[in-house]
């Protein structure tokens, strides 16, 4: 594959699983049909193999791949305003332990594209998913279920905003043995996360429930669905109290929004003073030009110059001075 640069992603990919399939059979042939032994070589072929290729397989030119992240990244970012109530998300992050499990998850999504083997980055999805049945599971004081998995890990995605999102699902698609993919608990949770990304790419008034109008003013950024009042200030926000106050970072949150208010109304005062400084420093240049002007008229200024005199013409002594010396001639 070294010696291949010309390929398209689709034949490197099938370059390598081909020799996945080669290696797997052969493998199988000398562990007399052990399938345990041949995953575990397999995952260590798998191992070698991608980290030695990662730099160039990993979104290749040949490929659409970095156009999709950008386009995938701008679209999460103008989906900021979409919350757990709108996804029907069964998790209260007002609970500490929950709380911890949605930043963990959010951590493990986002480390996936630091991983350069496949089944690394399968790794990371999973322990994602773990988490995030940890909290519904707490939220709900129950075992969750796949209708409350798939919008949450839906709302972990948005919160995340993963870096080079589709490029890292392509290589998983493309260089991940295929039976990783196909069996066990990585390949369900893989195909979650590439439902979760399809359905954000789709979402739109009706997904969730919303007046198209307001969905497109909310993607375009003129407005949200929390927002300041009216008046221009942020609404003011009882401290939390019971369970929420147990949460640092809801109580984090709550002191932002006491300080933002603190600030808008600091920000008016300073505003006013400025233009009263303003409307000062006018009046007081009006003032000295007009005393000024008010001096120069009373007391015009007039330049008086001495009269001419001859050289010398205070000099009393002048009679006693020598006669000056009158050139003379010296032959040489």
């Amino acid at each position: 594959m070294a010696n291949k640069k010309d390929l398209s992603a689709d034949e490197l990919s099938e370059c390598v699983q081909d020799f996945y399939q080669n290696l797997s059979d052969r493998l199988m042939t000398h562990f007399k049909g052990s399938s345990e032994r041949v995953e575990r070589v397999m995952d260590e072929v798998e191992k070698y193999i991608m980290t030695r290729l990662y730099k160039s397989v990993f979104c290749p030119e040949t490929t659409d791949d970095e156009e999709k992240d950008l386009a995938t990244q701008n679209r999460i970012r103008a989906l900021h305003w979409v919350d757990i109530q709108m996804l029907c998300v069964p998790v209260d992050e007002e609970i500490p332990e929950v709380s911890d499990n949605v930043v963990k998850a959010i951590t493990d999504v986002i480390e996936m594209d630091s991983k350069r083997v496949p089944r690394d980055k399968l790794a990371c999805i999973t322990r994602c998913s773990k988490h995030i049945f940890s909290a519904i599971k707490i939220t709900k004081s129950e075992p969750a279920s796949a209708d409350d998995f798939l919008p949450t890990l839906i709302y972990i995605v948005l919160k995340a905003n993963p870096p080079r999102l589709q490029s890292n699902i392509q290589y998983i698609t493309r260089f991940c043995n295929p039976s990783r993919l196909m069996t066990g608990e990585d390949g369900y949770y893989f195909t979650n996360l590439c439902c979760a990304v399809a359905f954000i790419e789709k979402l739109d008034a009706q997904s969730l429930n919303l007046d198209p109008e307001d969905f497109e003013r909310y993607m375009s950024g003129q407005t949200s669905p929390r927002r300041p009042e009216a008046d221009g200030g942020w609404p003011q926000v009882d401290p939390p109290t019971g369970s929420a106050a147990s949460s640092p970072a809801l109580t984090q949150v709550y002191q932002n929004l006491d300080l933002l208010s603190g600030m808008g109304s600091r920000q008016d005062r300073v505003l006013e003073g400025v233009q009263s400084l303003q409307r000062d420093l006018i009046t007081w240049q009006e003032s000295v030009e007009r005393e000024v002007q008010e001096i120069l008229e009373k007391y015009p200024l007039e330049i008086r110059l001495p009269a001419p005199s001859a050289i010398d013409s205070d000099n009393v002594e002048n009679d006693r001075l020598p006669p000056p010396l009158t050139p003379q001639v010296f032959a040489g």
